[in-house]
């Protein structure tokens, strides 16, 4: 299962004042269009937009994202449900037998660009 895509929220009048930025603010004016849901105005950010419980916490790919900062850790991981993302104090060498023992294991490496 896959997290469903939510729209990008912008905060109210972000195209007239470069000050305001990307980030979503919640519209708090008496008279604000937007915070009175009428129609045609960018969609608002609420509970309803959060993702599944099953589904929170996770990767992306649908994985749980686990740290590993040995070989230990690596074969701890439960392949079907878990992927490793090694960790940056990892040096090259280790890093390259790290991918191998996981590929024997059959387990996925979010970090495994060389």
């Amino acid at each position: 299962m896959k997290k469903p895509t939510k729209p990008k929220f912008k905060r109210q009048e972000y195209f007239r004042y470069k000050k305001l930025g990307d980030k979503y603010r919640k519209p708090k004016g008496k008279t604000s269009k937007r915070r009175r849901y009428e129609a045609r105005k960018p969609a608002m950010a609420s509970i309803g937009y959060g993702s599944p419980k099953t589904m929170r916490g996770l990767h992306p790919s649908g994985y749980q994202d686990i740290l590993v900062r040995n070989m230990t850790d690596l074969e701890k991981l439960e392949p079907a449900t878990q992927a490793g993302r090694i960790s940056s104090t990892i040096g090259k060498r280790k890093k390259e037998l790290m991918l191998e023992k996981a590929k024997e294991l059959g387990i996925k490496i979010l970090n495994k660009g060389l």
